[in-house]
């Protein structure tokens, strides 16, 4: 279950990463609270995860969850670039923490 906990507090650090390109210097009030709602959850998750998880690894996971979520995020809705470079090295973080799971 732990691992469960881990990888829905990186959801919601994508949520977070993507409620902060929207906040305005905190001006908007809905995306602010998206955003401290989500900050919120993905920590507390990343807390209960790592009382199993060895902390080094699940901070690790927990980030590669939240970039790889965050350049997705951009690619699909922001329309930001999708070479193949960069599509390599997001396919370089899913092995990293596919890696470290299989470590565990």
């Amino acid at each position: 279950m732990p691992w469960v906990w881990l990888i829905i507090g990186g959801l919601f650090e994508v949520g977070f990463t993507t409620s902060l390109r929207f906040v305005d210097g905190f001006r908007n009030l809905p995306w602010t609270l998206a955003f401290l709602v989500s900050v919120a959850i993905s920590m507390a998750l990343l807390e209960v995860a790592s009382r199993s998880i060895p902390m080094g690894t699940a901070y690790a996971v927990w980030g590669g969850i939240g970039a790889l979520g965050t350049v997705v995020v951009g690619i699909l809705w922001f329309h930001e670039p999708a070479g193949t470079v960069r599509v390599l090295l997001i396919l370089a973080i899913v092995a990293a923490i596919a890696a470290l799971k299989l470590t565990s």
